[in-house]
């Protein structure tokens, strides 16, 4: 099967966040979009049939999550992860941003310490002082132009008494997929202190050819009390339609989380999200690969760019996710600089580094989900907007 990624679809005017959004957030629509994190691709023709099918028929009442869906998900991640879940481990959530929130309120009381490793997507941070939770952090350690997890610095904010570990893997916005060395140690540390681990594998299916994300929960021991966040929504492009699940092994765990999504009324399910989950799933697979190999071109062109005419600029080699993680410190500007640079300069609209948190000064996250022309002009704007600067 052939699959069209360079095709132009004009997202103006259908309250795209990323496109119709640019004005509230850059102060000007006149920016090339590369911020928000959803792309630019249509989602598999097996998604916009199963919409399509569904909206015909013209009733949209309240809906359960029928069986076909946790069938599809199970399928998938046995396959692609070599993960066996079981039904009854599976909690319906309405999104990862919301389960992050419902875990902090889950497995940390307030004022109870919840880490976090920036740089960091920003609703981390959120997720744990907006529900009155102590948080900690533990930055992540840049070394030879490759991020790793500073595993003394964890171990000390366990043992201090953090109940919860917020843990993103593939790590957005570094572009790390973290080694199975890596996620047992942060394992060992955890079930030494009795530290809960949330591992938001959102961007699990998203990782390059010749690396392989391993799902955390498949080198758990008995014991272990870990929850795993996953959703279809950045893997085939549907994140408007709003549905994830948390898996949870624990029986305990999963009435606390129950629990709290109960308090917060979030139990309905909608229609079309449903229609669409179980069908990305089950028939996504082909346009996912395809996907990922558009993907890794993209990421080699602007690495090959960069390296030949914008020296001043480095990137962070990912091995994961359509999220660019820029170093542009040698570029000598301050914060405020670089983002008016860009934005009014360069007319590129990226996310400065500094909203990850410790260790994004100096950074930008350039999104590259979009036809590889796109992705090609951004180049060419910020390479016209450094020489007249």
């Amino acid at each position: 099967m052939s699959f069209d990624f360079d095709r132009a679809i004009d997202r103006n005017g259908t309250a795209s966040v990323k496109h119709d959004g640019c004005a509230g957030y850059f102060g000007t629509p006149d920016v090339l979009p590369m911020w928000v994190a959803d792309m630019d691709f249509a989602a598999p023709e097996a998604v916009t049939r199963a919409l399509a099918a569904r909206a015909a028929h013209p009733v949209y009442g309240y809906t359960f999550y029928p069986d076909d869906l946790y069938e599809a998900l199970s399928a998938w991640l046995q396959k692609r992860h070599g993960w066996q879940v079981e039904r009854d481990w599976v909690i319906m959530a309405p999104g990862v941003v919301p389960s992050l929130h419902a875990a902090v309120l889950a497995f940390a009381a307030p004022g109870e310490a919840v880490v976090v490793q920036p740089p960091v997507y920003f609703p981390f941070f959120s997720a744990v002082t907006d529900t009155g939770r102590k948080l900690v952090l533990n930055p992540l350690r840049l070394e030879n132009g490759r991020y790793a997890i500073d595993f003394e610095q964890l171990e000390r904010c366990a043992a201090d008494g953090a109940r919860l570990l917020l843990l993103c893997s593939p790590h957005n916005p570094v572009g790390r997929v973290w080694t199975p060395d890596e996620l047992r140690e942060t394992l060992h540390i955890a079930r030494r202190h009795g530290m809960t681990v949330l591992s938001d594998e959102i961007h699990a299916d998203l990782v390059y050819p010749g690396e392989r994300h391993t799902a955390l929960a498949t080198l758990a021991q008995a014991g272990d009390t870990l929850v795993t966040a996953v959703a279809p929504s950045k893997t085939f492009n549907i994140p408007g339609l709003g549905l994830s699940c948390l898996i949870v092994p624990d029986p305990a765990q999963r009435t606390a989380l129950r629990k709290v999504f109960a308090t917060l009324a979030l139990g309905h399910s909608n229609p079309f999200s449903i229609a669409a989950f179980e069908a990305a799933y089950r028939d996504g697979e082909a346009w996912l690969d395809a996907l990922l190999v558009y993907l890794r071109d993209s990421r080699d062109f602007v690495a090959a760019y960069l390296a030949e005419h914008l020296p001043g600029i480095r990137l962070i080699q990912p091995e994961g996710t359509y999220l660019l993680w820029l170093d542009c410190r040698e570029l000598g500007m301050n914060d405020a600089e670089l983002k008016e640079f860009f934005v009014s300069t360069a007319r590129v609209g990226m996310n400065p580094g500094t909203v990850f948190g410790a260790g994004g000064s100096g950074f930008m996250r350039l999104n590259i989900g979009a036809p590889r022309r796109v992705v090609a002009e951004a180049l060419v704007r910020i390479r016209a907007a450094i020489a007249e600067h």
